[in-house]
């Protein structure tokens, strides 16, 4: 939580001391999709939609940094395989197996804070790394996450393709919930995504 609060405090700074500097914002619109990384113990797939906004910090190298945020909503399907995932000293542990069993629907609505690094390698086109940590809530309570505030981290690699008047980017991701030990339930979900967009400058 602390590490959660000096992130978002250093990224607010930033974005007020950005504003002295004369680069256009930039926002994206993104749709992504994705699965559980191969596992016994549970199946879990996602699609997702985000509105990104972009500012660019500093470039250094050329190599562009910029901060990002913006409203994500993740719609899940997920469903227990591991009955014995739920223990026999958690309380009512037979009545939790057979509801945790059940095919759920999840829905996740996060805030996206983070960060891109990005290089060109081509007259139009460039690669980034992605990374960000941002606080969601979930409205279905799972054997693996509680429901409620948690935390939703991505790691991605990205590729755009600037067309004059938009860019096309690509990006497939590695996805961690959580909720940092806040909750009862903490194991969170691992997924491989894949978010395809459109970024347009402002």
């Amino acid at each position: 939580m602390r590490l959660f609060i000096s992130f978002l405090f250093l990224l607010c700074s930033n974005f007020i001391w950005c504003q002295s500097i004369k680069d256009s914002w930039k926002v994206g619109f993104s749709y992504g999709t994705g699965n559980a990384i191969k596992n016994t113990d549970y199946t879990y797939t996602n699609s997702s939609y985000k509105v990104l906004f972009y500012k660019k910090w500093r470039t250094y190298k050329g190599i562009d940094f910029s901060f990002f945020f913006g409203p994500e909503y993740n719609h899940a399907s997920h469903q227990l395989l591991n009955f014995y995932f739920v223990k026999p000293e958690t309380p009512n542990y037979e009545a939790k197996r057979d509801a945790f069993m059940q095919l759920k629907t999840i829905n996740e609505g996060v805030l996206q804070l983070g960060m891109t690094v990005q290089k060109k390698i081509g007259k139009r086109s460039a690669i980034y790394v992605l990374g960000s940590i941002s606080p969601m809530l979930t409205d279905t309570e799972t054997e693996r996450l509680s429901k409620g505030f948690a935390f939703c981290d991505i790691l991605a690699l990205g590729y755009a393709l600037d067309l004059k008047y938009f860019a096309l980017d690509v990006r497939p991701s590695f996805r961690h919930t959580s909720n940092a030990g806040l909750n009862t339930s903490n194991a969170g979900f691992n997924t491989k995504n894949i978010e395809l967009g459109i970024v347009f400058p402002l």
